[in-house]
This record gives structure tokens, C-alpha cells and sequence, in this order.
């Protein structure tokens, strides 16, 4: 969604990234690791982590991170490992200790302690968990079994909608802030029903791509083998599954088109959506998701419900339940018993991301209850992990890049002053939310029941979906956040004009105001100019200081910006993921604009910060190389091929070390730093530095 521009993998993130994972049985990591009484501490600039035999001005990354690499191989369970993945890790088995503790039974457990505590013992009952199979899909496979005519999908589709965590079967269906109007919620219908990472999964024809679809295609008939289905029936099935999926995938838009919010932002009353699909019923519909009055909705993507149309139209009803059935499997697949489990690591981890062992089973539950239950078990991890002078400190430096970017913005040769206006007017109205929510979330009226784990996700699930559509007419909760405390990342909300730095990512390695401010500035604070540059790169500012979608460029600065940015991504289109695989820097390019431009305030904000104090070399570097390498530890880390070819199609970051060396090079001050010479991988000429913020 436009809204959220996520910085790098969340702790809830765990669970989707490695899909799946074994039973205790198989659970061969846990035997190596327990839980955490306290997080470790490992100090924002590591000099054992850098590789001084490499010169910084040929490879900086290598430098800053080489010693890191070679320390930290990828763990066996890992698609990718670096210090977020790693202090991800450390997060959750902290967790892991709070949740055993708040699992025993005990009498003076508060109301949020006993819901995370059954909900987390619930997950790890594997033994109830393995003799129920598939029973938990029981009463969706029967409802999907019982439907007679196709003008029944309406109301199975709404309830079955309420009980997805991903982007649903057939489409999706939530709310979200009205794009030309950000104090309203309206409902939003969306593209979705795929079982693949991303359409073009489904569209391209170069040989990997054949090839991982005849794998889908085996492995939908596994997961349909596991409801019950003969082996030629389950074949022929996944072929119906595929089939009805590509034509879902080439009526998607692509990720770069999705990244332009004209593009996803169709306002219709419901008789319009209803022109687009007249073989769906939106009133039946609507009624399954409790919102029979909605009227007003935007369809991101029109001519992908057309082909929703085509396919309710002319796939039989036998072929349509077919696809009910494999959706819903494949979305609960995670939950059930070790057979769907494995399955699904098989294909998703294993096959997709070259991940070598399921994850322990600790680890998926923790993910689960952050999940689902992330601000009851927030409340636990901000009391005992996040000080509160690490929040007053963090506020300090927001407030000191907030002043570099407004000096940024008044500085800028190539904008006039009216677009300078509106920027300063945005820059001003941006909110900062820092840690956690100044009100936590109630769930109350959500049921956690002890030793019904299928169950509990089911509720906690709907309880969310129905959290969501209820915000649709009612007035924006401005104080709401999209991640939960213990998370280990950051974003910016277009929609909101807020930035958010939950309280994991304010955590050594990335944040210790212990020691001096320049790896500070170099890691948190290029954090923090980074998503504050997400207000301002190619999708961000195209939305105003109340987050409206509104066009407040002059044609002429819109074109200097247009031009500068192009620059950062013709350099990025150059780089190689792996293979013959080129960036997409159409993709990254907000992400990229935002790296380079959170770096560039970061610096101007540390040197003003600090700009009447003696600073001196520590460990063998000058504060200027002290803020560099800062800045570049943040990325020490490597990912499998596999997972890089993935990331390759369907992540707006660009790898870890261009994250670093596309950046430096833009940089001029880091040349000084390091005595670089001109002709040096790491130094561009003058004229060719791409600068847009």
C-alpha cells in the first residue's frame, strides 16, 4: 500500500519470510538456543566487524562489514542474515522468555499477560496441533463444498475474506485513508488471489520462471493430495489453479506501477464497482464483511477486477471451488500440522529462498503473537528493554535532522519559492511517533482459548479484519501505528504525513547514545533521514502536509526533481543482483532517493550537533570516518541467490551493499574522509553526482 514504506524486515516478517516451519520433533535449532534473560549488547561501531585490508574508497561496504560477514555466516534457517535479521533474532528470543513466563498459569496475571501467555502456549502445543491435521479447515472446506451457484461466492467469499491474513482469494478488500481526502477511511478493493510471490511470476518466460511454475504447480497438487484428493484429481486441480491465477496475475498491475498513486486511486460508488463485475453480487458481499452500507470504495485496480469478471463469468462453479479450496489451504497451510507445514517450507523456503532448515518453532510463535497480539506483548518488551531517556534522545535527533532538511529545502538552488512553501509547510505538519503508541490497543473483545491454536489465530485474524473495515467512516485515529513496539524497522506514512521508529530499532547495534554521536547519526540518524526523505521522494511528494494526494509542484520544479531523481536511477539500473539479473531501479528508486537523502541530512544534522565540540579519533578513525562506517554497519550481511532472485522481482530495497556504496559515491564528504582519489571505484566526477534532496 502507498501509505507504508517499510525500511527493512519486521520481527513478524520472520514468519513470512521463511513460510513455515517443522514440528518439535524435527526442531533442530532450538535444541542450540534458549531463551534470552537480557539483550546482548554489541556497540553501534564495531571495529572487529570491518575488513581494514580493504580500501574503503575501492568497496566501502566490504571494508565497514567484512569482518562482520565473515563472523556471521547465514544460519541455516535464514533466507538473508545481516544486524537487523540478527537483532531480530535477539528480539525474539528475549520474547521468547516474557512469553514463557507469561504462559504459566498464575493467579494475578493482568488481562493482556494471560492473553499473550495462552496464545503463546496454545502455538506451542505441537501435540494438539499434529492430532488435529486438518480438522481446522473442516467447517471453510465444507462451506466451500456446499456452495450450489455461483451467486452464493459473494457471502462465502466476505466470511472466508475475514479470516485471510494475506491479500485474499480472488481480490482483497480493507480500508484505508482516501487518497484526495486523508481525514476520511473508505474501503479499498485491491488485487490479490495470487499463490505466487508477485504476478510476474506468472508472466515471464525465461526458464527459471517456466520452471518455478511446474514446481508451483507440483506443489499445489501436494497441498490438495493433503486434503484428501486422489493423486490425478490433485493434478489435474493444480492446473485449474494455475490457470485461474495467471489470468488473476496479467490483469495485475506491476510493482513500479503500483508505486504511482494516480495509478492505484479509482473512487467509485458501489453501482460503478458493480458495472465492473456483474456476475458479483457486492451487496452479499458486503453484508459477509459487516458493512452493508459502504458505498463509497476505491478500486486500486479496474481493469484487474474486469478480469475477476471474466473468470466468476466463464470458469465453471467445480473449477472456482477448486480455487477456494487451494486458497485457503495454502493461506492456513502454516498453522496446521507438520505435513502442510513442511510442504509449504518446501516450495516457499526451500525451493524459493535457499533456506537450508525450518525455522524452530519457538521463533514462528513468538512472530505470531507479535502479530496478532503485538501491543499487549509491546507493553512487556517497552518496560523491560526501552528506557525512557532512549526516547527522549532519539527525539533530540529527529529534531536535529528536521532542522538540517528544512535548511536542505530553503538551500535548494533548483526549487522556487512556492514549492519551497508547501515542502516547509509539509516538513512542519510531519509527526513523530517514537517507540510506542502514546495509547496502547485494547483486546478485549478479542478471545484467546488455551490449547485451540488454529482457532486462536482464526479470531485474532478476523478480530483485526473486522478492526480495520470499522475504521471506514469514522474519523482518522492519528495516534495508530502500523508496527508493533519490538519491531526491528521503521516507516513513513504518506496517508499520516508521521514518521515511526518503533522501539527494537532504537536498540544497540543500530542505536547506542552511550558512546559518541557519529555512528549514531551514521546509523539511527540515516534511519531517520531516510524515512523523512520518504515524504519527499518520487511517490511521497506527490502528497501535501495533511496527506492528501494533491499536486503542489510547479511544472518547473517537478521537472528539476524529475531529472535529479532519474539520475539516481540510471545509476542504480546498473548495478547486477546475481546472475545476468539487473536492478530494477524503477522499483528501488524511492527507496534509493531516500537512502541517499536520509544519509546527507544525517550528516549535516551530526555536524551541526556537534559543531562546538573537540571531536577527536576513536579506535583509529576520524569522527567523519566514524560516522561513514556507522552509517555502513548497519548493512553488514548476506543473502542466498535464491532469495536474491526473489527480492530481485518483488523488493523496493536495493541490495545491501549498493544500500551503502550507491550512496557514498554521491557523497562527496566521504571522499574527503578516506583521502579517495578521482578514477576510484567509490568516487564520481563532480558533474555526475546525483544529489536530489
Amino acid at each position: 500500500m502507498i501509505a507504508i514504506t517499510r525500511l527493512r524486515p519486521s520481527l513478524a516478517a520472520l514468519a513470512a519470510v521463511a513460510m513455515a516451519t517443522a514440528a518439535a520433533a524435527q526442531d533442530t535449532a532450538s535444541a542450540t538456543k534458549r531463551p534470552l534473560s537480557a539483550l546482548p549488547y554489541t556497540p553501534s561501531l564495531d571495529v572487529t566487524a570491518m575488513d581494514r585490508t580493504i580500501d574503503p574508497c575501492v568497496d566501502f561496504f566490504k571494508y565497514s562489514c567484512g569482518g562482520w560477514n565473515r563472523k556471521n555466516p547465514i544460519p541455516a534457517d535464514q533466507a538473508r542474515w545481516d544486524v537487523y535479521g540478527k537483532l531480530t533474532d535477539d528480539n525474539a528470543q528475549y520474547l521468547w522468555g516474557l512469553l514463557e513466563e507469561a504462559a504459566k498459569p498464575a493467579p494475578g496475571r493482568d488481562a493482556a499477560t494471560q492473553k499473550i501467555g495462552d496464545y503463546f502456549a496454545s502455538c506451542m502445543d505441537e501435540p494438539a496441533i499434529e492430532k488435529a491435521g486438518a480438522a481446522p479447515l473442516e467447517s471453510d472446506l465444507a462451506a466451500i463444498d456446499a456452495l450450489a451457484a455461483k451467486d452464493g461466492l459473494p457471502s462465502l467469499l466476505g466470511r472466508l475474506h475475514l479470516g485471510m491474513d494475506t491479500s485474499g482469494m480472488l481480490f482483497g478488500f480493507g480500508s484505508e485513508q482516501d487518497f484526495k481526502n486523508a481525514s476520511q477511511v473508505i474501503g479499498f478493493a485491491t488485487a490479490g488471489g495470487l499463490g505466487l510471490p508477485d504476478r510476474d511470476y506468472y508472466t515471464k518466460d525465461d526458464a527459471k520462471s517456466q520452471e518455478t511454475r511446474q514446481r508451483y504447480v507440483e506443489h499445489v497438487a501436494k497441498i490438495l493430495r493433503l486434503l484428501g484428493e486422489a493423486e490425478a484429481a490433485a493434478k489435474k486441480d493444480a492446473d485449474t489453479v494455475m490457470r485461474i491465477e495467471t489470468g488473476l496475475a496479467r490483469a495485475s498491475l506491476t510493482r513500479v506501477d503500483r508505486r504511482d498513486p494516480y495509478k492505484i486511486y479509482h473512487r467509485m460508488h458501489r453501482a460503478e464497482m458493480q458495472a465492473l463485475t456483474p456476475s458479483f453480487r457486492w451487496d452479499g458481499y458486503l453484508r459477509a464483511i459487516g458493512q452493508p452500507a459502504l458505498d463509497d470504495v476505491n478500486v486500486t485496480e479496474p481493469e484487474f477486477y474486469k478480469q475477476v469478471e471474466k473468470t466468476l463469468a466463464g470458469e465453471s462453479l467445480d473449477d472456482l471451488k477448486t480455487y477456494l479450496r487451494w486458497q485457503l489451504a495454502h493461506n492456513r497451510a502454516r498453522y496446521l500440522s507438520s505435513p502442510f507445514v513442511n510442504e509449504s517450507f518446501d516450495f516457499f523456503s526451500a525451493y524459493l529462498r535457499g533456506v537450508k532448515e525450518q525455522q524452530p518453532r519457538w521463533k514462528r510463535c513468538v512472530s505470531w503473537v507479535d502479530r496478532d497480539l503485538g501491543e499487549a506483548l509491546g507493553q512487556v518488551f517497552v518496560r523491560k528493554a526501552f528506557p525512557p531517556d532512549r526516547k527522549a534522545s532519539t527525539v533530540e535527533m529527529v529534531r536535529q535532522i528536521e532542522a538540517a532538511m528544512e535548511q536542505r529545502i530553503k538551500d535548494l538552488p533548483w526549487m522556487g519559492a512556492a514549492t519551497k512553501e508547501q515542502a516547509l509547510a509539509k516538513l512542519h505538519g510531519m509527526a513523530n511517533k517514537i517507540g510506542y503508541p502514546d495509547k496502547w490497543r485494547d483486546y478485549a473483545a478479542l478471545e484467546v482459548r488455551r490449547g485451540d491454536f488454529m482457532g486462536d489465530v482464526d479470531r485474532a485474524v478476523r478480530f483485526e479484519s473486522r478492526r480495520q473495515l470499522d475504521k471506514i467512516g469514522k474519523p482518522v485515529d492519528k495516534g495508530e501505528w502500523g508496527m508493533t513496539p519490538p519491531t526491528v524497522n521503521a516507516y513513513y506514512n504518506a496517508l499520516m504525513n508521521d514518521m515511526n521508529f518503533p522501539a527494537g530499532v532504537l536498540l544497540p547495534p543500530l542505536y547506542d547514545p552511550t558512546i559518541d554521536a557519529a555512528p549514531n547519526y551514521g546509523n539511527t540518524g540515516t534511519t531517520i533521514g531516510h524515512e523523512l526523505t520518504h515524504g519527499f521522494d518520487d511517490e511521497g511528494r506527490q502528497f501535501d502536509a495533511q496527506g492528501n494526494l494533491r499536486d503542489w509542484w510547479t511544472p518547473q520544479d517537478a521537472a528539476e526533481f524529475e531529472k535529479r531523481a532519474a539520475c539516481v536511477a540510471d545509476q542504480y539500473a546498473q548495478y547486477t543482483v546475481i546472475d545476468d539479473i539487473k536492478l530494477n531501479s524503477k522499483l528501488t528508486l524511492g527507496e534509493d532517493v531516500a537512502d541517499l537523502g536520509g544519509t546527507i541530512l544525517a550528516l549535516r544534522a551530526w555536524r551541526n550537533a556537534t559543531a562546538k565540540e573537540r571531536l577527536a579519533p576513536v579506535e583509529g578513525l576520524t569522527p567523519d570516518q566514524r560516522f561513514f562506517v556507522g552509517f555502513a554497519q548497519w548493512a553488514c550481511g548476506d543473502e542466498r541467490p535464491e532469495s536474491k532472485r526473489v527480492n530481485a522481482i518483488t523488493n523496493p530495497h536495493s541490495p545491501l551493499e549498493y544500500r551503502i556504496n550507491g550512496v557514498v559515491v554521491n557523497i562527496p564528504e566521504f571522499a574527503t574522509a578516506f583521502s579517495c582519489k578521482p578514477g576510484q571505484p567509490m568516487v564520481k566526477d563532480a558533474d555526475k553526482v546525483c544529489r536530489v534532496w
